[in-house]
């Protein structure tokens, strides 16, 4: 985490408060203000964990922790849709390894990084909790099951 980050600040405080409030423990209230702040600025950025390490009175080093314990919390900033493909046994048995290389392929992206338009992040995930209907991928919040290349890719064509 530099310092070098400008300087984060809520679009809406009243929220902040809110939040806050809620909790007799001000530390409490971080995972609430980590997706507060993510849905804000789309990734939670150094600036970011050190507002909200003020906030509840915690160090900075606590807040980067709890950043980097939860996958769904991004510290770089993530395309319009992101592409979690479940990587768990019954999805790899069922073709996730064959979506992932396909989409390697088709977007010229490798699992962690975002094209060049901004448009598509994928991201390896463990078990999305669908194994019945393998192989899994969530598109931001939606989950899509059961899909193959053609599907995966009739789905993708589809998203503006």
């Amino acid at each position: 985490m530099t310092n070098n980050d400008p300087k984060f600040e809520f679009d809406k405080p009243e929220m902040v408060e809110n939040i806050i409030s809620h909790y007799p423990d001000k530390r409490s209230a971080v995972l609430p203000l980590l997706h507060l702040a993510q849905s804000q600025e789309g990734f939670i950025s150094s600036a970011v964990m050190r507002t909200i390490a003020q906030l509840v009175e915690a160090a900075p080093a606590e807040i980067a922790d709890t950043v980097s314990f939860y996958t769904m919390l991004y510290t770089e900033p993530q395309g319009k849709f992101n592409l979690q493909v479940c990587q768990t046994l019954s999805c790899s048995l069922n073709g996730a390894d064959e979506l992932v290389d396909h989409i390697c392929g088709e977007y010229k992206i490798n699992p962690g990084e975002t094209t060049e338009d901004g448009k598509f992040t994928l991201t390896k995930v463990e078990c999305l909790g669908a194994c019945g209907t393998a192989p899994v991928v969530q598109i931001n919040n939606d989950y899509h099951e059961g899909l193959s290349i053609e599907s995966l890719d009739k789905l993708l064509d589809s998203l503006e």
